[in-house]
């Protein structure tokens, strides 16, 4: 099989990368190079596969910079992209170039290189906007959904908030339609939090390998509210295992929207990271508190049921076990993981 992967030397594109070429399969990396930490992923990729891999520096603003390159591709993973809501709010127009039309350019050459490619994009759990409709509630030291016991659902109305919110909303609904409307084979992961080895997280983006990074290296880190505020995380690796068997049973995921991510058994708050952390180091971790960031939610919890059902995909990595293998890259290979 030969796959393009556009992000393909970020996090989880490398992760997806390292995969496919593991199980035999040729991959064409497609990235701009430009965020910190990519140019290393690159290079490890390189380094353990050489010249299986085949790279090229591309920016999906720029269709020009897309022709040929999926030609004859059986699969293609779209994780180019703006990754923080933060950045959004200060350059919506770049994060729009970026999000919204770097996926539409991405689905037009599949449609004229490749049309018969299946094609797996990263959507989010922002297309869901804040949910305030939705109580929350207080409750053991963290926040709750007074309902919604199993998470949120695919069907929960979508409501985009902040420039990021709409620019990968739009992107997310370019996907689906282009399966209806072109026949594409196509399937819109909306993720909630991803993380593992190979993520040179940030305050902005990435914040529980950023947490683990700054808590190794003993610098501060700053919470923004009061940190009972909930998230359901998912390790890298059973993200890449949905990858694969949606890929293996694309007759049953293409035209399909799927919630993926650690689901209600897998969460954390960020106090409960910072224990665990503390725990695991063997000392006290510098807080700082800050007040509340707009449109940061108390709670997201991903409903999986729909993934369960459909392909039995359950995640098979605790968020402690998760944290042990992040910690280990950060002291084996993640001596690039950030800078103060």
């Amino acid at each position: 099989m030969k796959a393009v992967i556009t992000g393909g030397a970020g996090f989880i594109g490398s992760n997806t990368s390292r995969r496919l070429l593991a199980d035999g399969h040729r991959v064409r990396v497609l990235d701009l190079l430009v965020r910190p930490g990519v140019s290393a992923n690159l290079k490890w990729l390189k380094k353990e596969f050489g010249t299986r891999l085949d790279s090229h520096r591309a920016d999906v603003r720029d269709p020009r910079s897309l022709r040929g390159l999926f030609k004859g591709a059986d699969a293609v993973f779209h994780f180019a992209a703006q990754v923080a809501v933060t950045t959004s709010l200060e350059d919506p127009r770049t994060d729009f170039m970026h999000n919204a039309l770097g996926a539409f350019n991405m689905l037009e050459a599949c449609r004229r290189e490749c049309p018969e490619a299946v094609v797996h994009f990263t959507s989010t759990n922002k297309v869901y906007g804040g949910m305030n409709d939705v109580r929350i509630v207080s409750r053991g030291g963290r926040y709750a959904y007074a309902g919604l016991r199993g998470g949120v659902p695919e069907s929960r109305g979508l409501d985009f908030h902040s420039p990021y919110g709409c620019s990968k909303g739009a992107a997310d609904q370019y996907v689906r339609d282009y399966h209806r409307i072109y026949g594409q084979r196509t399937v819109v992961f909306r993720m909630s939090c991803i993380y593992g080895p190979r993520q040179f997280g940030n305050e902005d983006q990435g914040w529980l390998a950023h947490f683990c990074i700054a808590a190794r290296r003993g610098w501060p880190i700053s919470i923004y509210g009061d940190g009972k505020q909930v998230r359901d995380v998912l390790f890298v690796g059973d993200l890449v295992d949905a990858f694969m068997l949606s890929l293996k049973n694309i007759h049953k995921t293409q035209g399909q929207v799927f919630n993926v991510g650690g689901g209600p058994s897998n969460t954390l708050s960020l106090l409960e990271l910072i224990a665990l952390l503390e725990k695991r180091l063997g000392r006290k971790i510098p807080v700082k508190f800050h007040g509340w960031r707009p449109g940061d939610q108390r709670v997201y919890i991903s409903d999986i049921g729909k993934i369960e059902k459909i392909l039995g995909w359950r995640p098979q990595v605790s968020p402690a076990q998760g944290v042990d293998q992040l910690l280990a890259w950060i002291d084996t290979e993640g001596s690039l993981s950030g800078e103060r």
